[in-house]
C-alpha cells in the first residue's frame, strides 16, 4: 500500500507542482467556468435589477411598472429622468432600463401607441425577457383603450375610464395555477458540465505523457524491479491522477457555488459524485492508452483521436438530441454521455431509481478500463524512443 501511495504522490507532484501544471489543471478550468457563469448570469437568490424612469403622470405608466413588479422576477429601481437612466445602464447598475415618456396614458387613451424605450448595455436573458414583458403589457393596455373608445364612441373622459379599468386589472381577481415547475435542466448547466468534463478528460493527456516519460526513461522498469508489481504501478498512477482530478473538481465547484453563487440546480454532493465517477473512467482510459501506446511521440495524438471526438459525441458541446440516430446510439459507448445524463436526471428532480443506470455504466467502464490498463501496462518494457 505504501508503494502505491508513493507512486500516487509522485504523480500529483509531477502534475500540479509546477507553475504550468497548476495553471493548466487547476486555474484554467476555474477561470473558464467562472467566465461562463459570469456571462450567463445565475446569481442564486438575487433578482435582476431593472432601472426605470416614469415621466408619465397617468395610470398607464404606473400600471406597467406594477405589472412588472407583480411578476416577482425583477427588482425595480427608479431614476429621475432618461439621462440618469442611460447613465445607470452604462455603469451596469441594472440589466435593463425602461423609459416611459410623458403623456403616455393620454396617448394610449386615444388609441395611439406611444413608444417605450428599453435600454441595455448588452443583450442578456433579462433584457430580452423585459422587452417581451413590456411589449405584452403595452399591447394589452392599447387593446383595452381601443375597446373603451369603441364602446363609448369617443365620448367622456377616455383617460379616466382607462385608469379605472387598469386599476381593476391590477387586482388580479382572475388568477392562474402554475403547472410547469421548471423540472428540466437549464442549457447553461449543460454547457458548464460539458466543459468541466472536457477539462477532466485533459488529465488523460497528462497522465499518459507522464507514464510514457517513465517508460522512456526506464523509471518504470526500475520500479518494477524494486520489486513493485504491475498492478501497483497502475493503481499508483491511477490514484495520483484521481487526486488531481478531485482537487480540480473541488476548486471548480467551490468557485461556482460559494463564490459566484451559481445555482447548479443539483445537490452538490450528487454533482460531485457524477464528476468523480466520470474522472475514474477518464483515468481508466489513461491507463489503457498508456499501456497500448509504445511511442512517446504518439501521445500528442490523444486530443485528436480520443478527447475531442468523445466530447463531441458525448454532448459536451451540443445536445445529443440534435445528432443523427446512429451517432446517438454511438454516444452510449462514451462516458461523457452518461455523466451529462446523470446531471440532467438530477436537475429534473430524478431519484436514485433513475440515477443508478448512468452511475452503473460509469462504474463498469472505469473497472474494465483500469483492469485492462493494469494488464497491458508492462512496466518491464522500455518505450520506443521518438
Amino acid at each position: 500500500m505504501n508503494k502505491i501511495l508513493a507512486i500516487a504522490w509522485n504523480m500529483v507532484k509531477r502534475t500540479i507542482a509546477s507553475r504550468k501544471g497548476m495553471l493548466t489543471y487547476i486555474l484554467l478550468p476555474s477561470i473558464v467556468i467562472a467566465a461562463i457563469i459570469s456571462v450567463t448570469g445565475g446569481m442564486e437568490g438575487d433578482k435582476p435589477t431593472v432601472l426605470y424612469s416614469n415621466m408619465d403622470t397617468g395610470a398607464a405608466g404606473r400600471h406597467l411598472l406594477a405589472e412588472l413588479e407583480n411578476t416577482g422576477d425583477y427588482k425595480l429601481i427608479a431614476r429621475n429622468d432618461e439621462a440618469a437612466l442611460k447613465e445607470g445602464i452604462i455603469q451596469q447598475e441594472g440589466a435593463a432600463g425602461i423609459s416611459i415618456p410623458a403623456e403616455y396614458t393620454a396617448q394610449l387613451a386615444h388609441g395611439q401607441q406611444p413608444e417605450l424605450s428599453v435600454y441595455e448595455l448588452r443583450a442578456s436573458e433579462t433584457s430580452i425577457l423585459v422587452k417581451m414583458k413590456v411589449n405584452t403589457i403595452a399591447g394589452e393596455m392599447l387593446d383595452t383603450a381601443r375597446t373603451v373608445n369603441a364602446v363609448n364612441g369617443g365620448a367622456g373622459d377616455a383617460e379616466a375610464k382607462l385608469g379605472e379599468i387598469l386599476k381593476q386589472a391590477e387586482q388580479h381577481n382572475v388568477g392562474s395555477t402554475r403547472t410547469d415547475y421548471d423540472l428540466y435542466p437549464r442549457q447553461t448547466l449543460g454547457v458548464i458540465t460539458g466543459l468541466t468534463l472536457m477539462f477532466l478528460m485533459g488529465l488523460v493527456t497528462s497522465t499518459v505523457s507522464l507514464i510514457m516519460d517513465d517508460r522512456k526513461g526506464r523509471t518504470m522498469m526500475r520500479m518494477f524491479s524494486a520489486p513493485v508489481r504491475s498492478y501497483e504501478i497502475a493503481l499508483g498512477n491511477f490514484l495520483g491522477s484521481c487526486m488531481v482530478g478531485i482537487l480540480q473538481i473541488a476548486v471548480v465547484l467551490t468557485l461556482g457555488k460559494w463564490v459566484l453563487r451559481y445555482d447548479y440546480e443539483v445537490p452538490m454532493y450528487l454533482y460531485f459524485l457524477v464528476l468523480a465517477a466520470f474522472m475514474l473512467v477518464s483515468m481508466g482510459i489513461a491507463s489503457t492508452v498508456a499501456g497500448l501506446v509504445r511511442n512517446p511521440g504518439n501521445a500528442g495524438m490523444l486530443n485528436a483521436l480520443i478527447l475531442t471526438p468523445t466530447c463531441m459525441l458525448g454532448g459536451c458541446f451540443w445536445p445529443i438530441s440534435v445528432m443523427p440516430d446512429y451517432m446517438q446510439k454511438a454516444a452510449n459507448f462514451v462516458p461523457q454521455k452518461w455523466a451529462i445524463q446523470a446531471v440532467d436526471i438530477a436537475a429534473a428532480g430524478g431519484s436514485w431509481n433513475e440515477l443508478w443506470l448512468p452511475f452503473a455504466v460509469l462504474g463498469l467502464m472505469a473497472a474494465v478500463l483500469l483492469a485492462l490498463g493494469s494488464a497491458i501496462l508492462r512496466p518491464n518494457e522500455a518505450g520506443i524512443s521518438a
